[in-house]
């Protein structure tokens, strides 16, 4: 009777045992692959691929559009005021954002004779209250870090550092922390 127990209860444990075993390998942190940035080639391939996915062709077909020439051309005449990180003169056309946009809060501002979508990212209430006092027709300075476009839009995107109306700030964001 022992020995049918101790034949049952060796091949018990030399399983547990190998068990055991591989769940430890399991738990151990993977090594990382140490990343490096693309390179330009590396880079432009990528593109290549993705532009022949039917939301790479999507987009190309976008930007040959009337429409998207219209949106790239917006974005390319405020582009160089971003850069400057210049006080940019805008007017209020619009306190809502087109219908169906999921850019949080932001308004429809007049620069330069040409329509864009202005976004804000209000870290409190009292930011959000501030931004809220705004009207049509209300004549403003802006400052970015950003301009952007999407397919979706008929609009550039210029997201707001930096908002002014009659000498008083009503909107400075914050950097995140951590970022570059």
């Amino acid at each position: 009777m022992k020995r049918v127990v101790y034949a049952l209860l060796l091949p018990l444990v030399a399983v547990g045992g190998l068990v055991f075993a591989y769940s430890d390998t399991k738990n151990e942190p993977a090594k990382k692959s140490l990343s490096r940035p693309l390179t330009a080639a590396e880079m432009k391939a990528q593109l290549k691929i993705w532009e022949a996915t039917p939301d790479g062709i999507q987009v190309t077909k976008w930007k040959a559009s009337p429409e998207g020439k219209k949106v790239l051309d917006g974005a390319a005449k405020i582009r160089k005021y971003i850069n400057a990180s210049a006080n940019i003169e805008a007017i209020i056309t619009s306190l809502t954002l087109p219908e169906g946009s999921r850019l949080g809060f932001g308004v429809m501002a007049c620069i330069n004779d040409e329509d864009y979508i202005l976004t804000f990212d209000p870290e409190n209430d009292t930011q959000l209250q501030q931004l809220k006092s705004l009207k049509v027709n209300d004549k403003i300075i802006i400052k970015s870090h950003s301009v952007s476009y999407a397919p979706k839009y008929l609009y550039a995107i210029v997201a707001g550092n930096y908002l002014e109306r009659d000498s008083k700030v009503l909107y400075t964001r914050t950097p995140r922390k951590g970022g570059c």
